[in-house]
């Protein structure tokens, strides 16, 4: 089993979980999180001051998937989250030792 984390643009989310519902992913964590890597960050005007935006809203989406999804799942959320602009995000991949499911107590495969 792999965890596989995306971080995209907010504007995304539903293009990239619409294209992952089709290949027959249809569960996984979502949350608001901040951040900068390449993109630096915006100057902003509030009130004839201007300040830096270091942080910017991004989405990361958490799903636990089989071994062999792994480069389909990416493959989708690369075409569906790609704009071509700095900023798009990144996938990170790791292995996933054990998984339970707390309601019945299933583990591994048969949890997801």
């Amino acid at each position: 089993m792999k965890k596989v984390e995306a971080v995209i643009k907010p504007f995304k989310l539903e293009d990239v979980k619409d294209a992952l519902a089709e290949i027959g992913i249809t569960g996984m964590t979502v949350s608001e999180v901040k951040g900068y890597g390449r993109q630096k960050g915006h100057s902003e005007l509030y009130r004839g001051a201007e300040y830096v935006v270091d942080f910017l809203p991004k989405i990361k989406m958490v799903m636990v998937i089989s071994d062999e999804m792994v480069d389909q799942v990416t493959k989708t959320i690369v075409e569906a989250a790609r704009t071509g602009k700095i900023g798009d995000g990144k996938i990170f991949i790791s292995d996933v030792e054990k998984i339970i499911r707390i309601r019945t107590g299933e583990t591994d495969a048969e949890a997801v």
